[in-house]
């Protein structure tokens, strides 16, 4: 009789204190400080503040989440289209979390609630179903996301999806913004945790041209405490010895080359293009549209999209006041936003970083406004 498979533990608290302690020890060593890292992932901040790492993390160490949250960085001017084609009698379908991202004057769920035809799906199969049973409609599904969701709009595009079907692309693609954060002047950026689940696709080359740019060291991190704590250690210790390099340490599910299949399809319709990220910076290379063989499912070229119509509405909000831009560059936090927990507040949100789980706004206010345990009395 065989033995049973051992379980593989990622949250193994006395694991976890042992690497705290290794960390404390790396950033030591540093010599300066703060040590300024940044990840790039908004299911890292996630399992950072539920399992409240920041907590363990030395107080030297500042951990810095970037714009690794696709509702946040989604563009005013793309959540404008969306709303216009929804008020111009489209039919249009998303993400639920997208619903509620304010754009100039009007957000989805806005237009929702004045009887627009807005449909909230969990993937573009959903949007596809729709699509299928009311072949007399047109259906645009407003896709965002980063290069783990862009793959499945990809593949679905190349499998036969029904004439009354077209996408209006906001999907971003993350490594050219790295390159963004890097030389935003005053930028502290030693090092960056990059996100597993995307890696998966690209695999963890795609970061070494990055790196022999800008001399700056890049880990591939997973999701559970374990994964990020042992990272954390791994890109210190790359900080403190000065060693710009990539490495995978979520070997189980990333490797070099990444799946080859996803990128093939990914680049056989999707064509990177420049494009502005919310509040942060135009980004070359950072947008992702559809080629010219897809042009018959591409919204922009099958509507004409009456933004100007948004401007007979009420002015903006309170937009102008919002620092979503600076705290997803790093050089705020949401607690230095003046609206932060006042007038944005996640039932009513100004600004995108407020919307969204994966937004540094919502996790800090779902986290009691601190990121950091030890600053809660």
């Amino acid at each position: 009789m065989s033995a049973p498979l051992r379980t593989l533990e990622f949250r193994d608290p006395l694991k976890a204190k042992q690497l705290g302690a290794r960390l404390s020890e790396v950033v030591d060593q540093v010599g300066r400080e703060p040590v300024s890292v940044m990840h790039v992932c908004g299911s890292h901040e996630q399992a950072i503040a539920r399992f409240g790492l920041r907590s363990a993390f030395p107080k030297k160490l500042d951990v810095v989440m970037g714009p690794g949250c696709p509702v946040c960085i989604t563009d005013v001017p793309e959540v404008d289209e969306a709303v216009a084609l929804a008020l111009q009698g489209v039919r249009v379908a998303t993400y639920g979390d997208m619903l509620r991202v304010p754009g100039t004057v009007k957000s989805l769920g806005d237009v929702r609630g004045e009887g627009a035809k807005v449909e909230v799906v969990y993937g573009i199969d959903q949007a596809l179903e729709l699509a299928r049973a009311t072949p007399a409609e047109e259906l645009v599904f407003f896709a965002t996301g980063f290069e783990t969701t862009a793959v499945a709009t990809a593949s679905a595009l190349l499998h036969d999806p029904p004439p009354n079907f077209s996408v209006l692309s906001a999907h971003k693609y993350i490594p050219p913004v790295m390159e963004i954060v890097t030389e935003m002047p005053g930028s502290r950026i030693e090092g960056f945790l990059a996100a597993g689940h995307a890696a998966v696709i690209t695999g963890s080359n795609v970061f070494e041209q990055f790196v022999r740019d800008h001399g700056v060291p890049v880990v591939v991190a997973g999701f559970e405490p374990l994964d990020i704590l042992a990272a954390l250690v791994r890109l210190t210790e790359l900080v403190r010895d000065r060693e710009p390099k990539v490495v995978n340490m979520f070997p189980r599910c990333v490797t070099a080359e990444g799946n080859r299949v996803a990128q093939e399809q990914l680049w056989q319709v999707f064509t990177p293009t420049g494009g502005q990220w919310r509040g942060i910076a135009h980004v070359p290379n950072g947008n992702l549209r559809l080629r010219d063989d897809f042009a018959r499912f591409d919204a922009r070229r099958r509507f004409t999209i009456d933004v100007a119509k948004l401007w007979a509405y009420a002015p903006p909000r309170l937009l102008g006041q919002c620092r979503c831009g600076e705290i997803m560059s790093g050089s705020k936090r949401p607690s230095d936003c003046a609206l932060f927990g006042k007038a944005c507040v996640p039932e009513s949100p100004v600004g995108a970083c407020m919307v969204s789980t994966e937004g540094t706004c919502r996790i800090w206010h779902q986290y009691g406004g601190h990121l950091d345990l030890r600053s809660v009395s």
